[in-house]
């Protein structure tokens, strides 16, 4: 069974219909309507690809309040949060939707974060997978995407889960 991974669900963010890209065209906001046709559509993109019993990895900033936490709630899979500089809902009970809760993980030779960590610290990994830049990718100084940090941003994957598989191929066809 491979796990899945995603980051960024901004579940009751209404803000996040707002987020523009880098050259000023809309982030999310041309997509939905609402944040709670936001909300619906992740859960329903989800949940066509993760079975109860599937292992997925959320990779940080799930929720912005109690009602975007319990949304997760209705994710499938067996839940594992790596926490994001958004999951701070204090006494919030992320103890009731997620397995365990991590402020980094490794899974295979990779290692798992929501921001990605300092380029000093990689040489232990083959990669560092992560979230928190939305559709942004960390560059060479050249300026060239640099293909040790793979973003599971939501947006990055298209507002839906990917597989562990999946990365590591897309990760040994840029290598």
């Amino acid at each position: 069974m491979t796990p899945w991974l995603i980051a960024d669900h901004h579940f009751s963010h209404s803000n996040i219909l707002k987020f523009t890209r880098r050259n000023g065209s809309p982030l999310r906001g041309h997509l939905w309507n609402s944040i709670d046709d936001h909300d619906s559509d992740l859960i329903q993109k989800h949940n066509a690809k993760v079975r109860p019993d599937d292992r997925v990895y959320i990779l940080g900033d799930v929720a912005m309040n109690r009602t975007g936490l319990e949304k997760a709630r209705l994710l499938n899979g067996r839940k594992i949060l790596i926490s994001g500089n958004h999951d701070v809902i204090k006494n919030g009970g992320y103890d009731q939707i997620f397995e365990s809760i991590h402020g980094a993980y490794s899974i295979g030779k990779y290692i798992m974060t929501h921001i990605p960590i300092h380029p000093g610290s990689l040489h232990r990994w083959k990669g560092n997978i992560h979230g928190h830049l939305h559709d942004g990718r960390v560059l060479l100084e050249s300026g060239e995407v640099d293909h040790r940090y793979i973003s599971v941003s939501a947006e990055i994957v298209g507002f839906e889960p990917i597989t562990f598989g999946e990365i590591e191929s897309r990760a040994t066809k840029s290598s």
